[in-house]
């Protein structure tokens, strides 16, 4: 069962100390929307946003977690819970991201490359510390596959054994984004996300990419999501934080 509340999460992708968006994760095609991620955060808090996602897309290319200092100085302000990842390689950097102030630490291309390491995490830190984040893409047999390697190979296990493990090692709150739905405004993946709540796992299901306006938010919650990341449908305006929150 997912929670009875929604959460809506607004998303802010930090590169090179700018707040961005990039199409289908490419970093070659990246949109710049502001200078200080730091007042982004600050107007998300007083539209009465109580959760942030924060991307440290440096981190994520090249590993090392760079917005700690950021991270910081939100958590200290005390009006949003954070999650937050990017280049998360190995325990001390969860440790160290949790002691920044993060509510919660995402970890994406490692749960699916090394998800023993990732469930001795959830043994160590608990269910509530960690989201897992699979950035998953249907192939021509119609198996909803998980890349890596810059979304260039697929891992060895598809989508549903990944779900297998991480249900069974007592994960709680998930991620899904559709490759081919991330930064294009086309709509959320609903269909995607009613498959995997079928399945019963038990896990809080967050929608990620494709988010274009409130009626897709209500759509997801409707559908079943525990809550959506609103990322680049916020900062070009299609929606405001406070319409998401009225859903």
């Amino acid at each position: 069962m997912t929670d009875a509340t929604f959460t809506a999460y607004p998303a802010i992708d930090v590169r090179d100390g700018h707040v961005v968006r990039l199409l289908q994760g490419d970093y070659d095609r990246e949109t710049r929307y502001a200078d200080d991620p730091f007042a982004v955060a600050m107007r998300y808090a007083d539209a009465g946003a109580r959760w942030l996602h924060l991307v440290d897309l440096d981190a994520a290319r090249a590993g090392g977690y760079t917005l700690a200092p950021l991270l910081r100085r939100i958590a200290d302000d005390g009006r949003l819970r954070v999650q937050t990842g990017g280049g998360v390689r190995d325990e001390a950097a969860v440790a160290a991201m949790l002691d920044a102030g993060a509510s919660r630490v995402v970890i994406g291309s490692l749960a699916v490359r090394e998800p023993e390491r990732v469930v001795a995490w959830l043994a160590r830190f608990g269910a509530e510390r960690l989201t897992i984040a699979l950035d998953t893409r249907r192939d021509e047999t119609g198996v909803w596959r998980l890349p890596v390697h810059g979304w260039t190979e697929h891992a060895p296990r598809d989508l549903d054994a990944c779900l297998d493990l991480y249900r069974d090692a007592g994960a709680r709150h998930l991620l899904c984004t559709d490759i081919a739905r991330d930064g294009m405004l086309q709509g959320p993946n609903l269909d995607l996300y009613r498959a995997i709540l079928a399945r019963g796992d038990g896990f809080a299901l967050q929608a990620s990419g494709g988010v274009r306006d409130v009626a897709d938010v209500a759509a997801a919650r409707d559908a079943g999501c525990a809550g959506a990341v609103l990322g680049k449908a916020l900062l070009e305006g299609r929606m405001t934080v406070a319409e998401a929150l009225a859903c």
